[in-house]
């Protein structure tokens, strides 16, 4: 069997995906937290900005921890966490808590996964962000 092998998310990128998303942030006027992790759920860079509310670092982490657990966006996960769901009891299942708002993006290079992307901040533009971060590394 042949594997290729693909690049890993390194601390460059991690800090170009934190700059981008921070600049998506800032042209819509609205301040953020950036998370980004490797493939193995380490944390490659973080910014928590002051004026944000103080939750939203935490916030994108775990945006960030739920997108490559999952290796899936979090906005797309929402309604598999409600009742009924196929996901309903995934959240307090795992020793570290899942969270499922928009703004947790997965990061892959060759299709394969690579790291997370996590903004936390403004809610109802936070995925946004965080995909304008990870096309920015395309």
């Amino acid at each position: 069997m042949t594997t290729t092998a693909v690049a890993p998310l390194t601390t460059a990128d991690a800090e170009a995906l934190v700059t981008a998303a921070v600049e998506a942030a800032e042209k819509a006027g609205v301040t953020v937290s950036v998370t980004v992790l490797d493939a193995g759920g380490h944390l490659l860079a973080f910014r928590r900005d002051d004026r944000a509310v103080l939750i939203s670092g935490e916030t994108s982490t775990r945006k960030a921890y739920t997108a490559l657990q999952l290796n899936a966006p979090t906005a797309d996960l929402v309604d598999a966490v409600q009742p009924g769901g196929l996901l309903h009891t995934l959240p307090t299942a795992l020793d570290r808590p899942l969270l499922f708002i928009a703004g947790g993006v997965p990061v892959r290079r060759d299709g394969r996964l690579i790291g997370a992307v996590g903004v936390g901040g403004a809610p109802e533009q936070d995925h946004g962000f965080a995909t304008a971060a990870v096309e920015s590394l395309a």
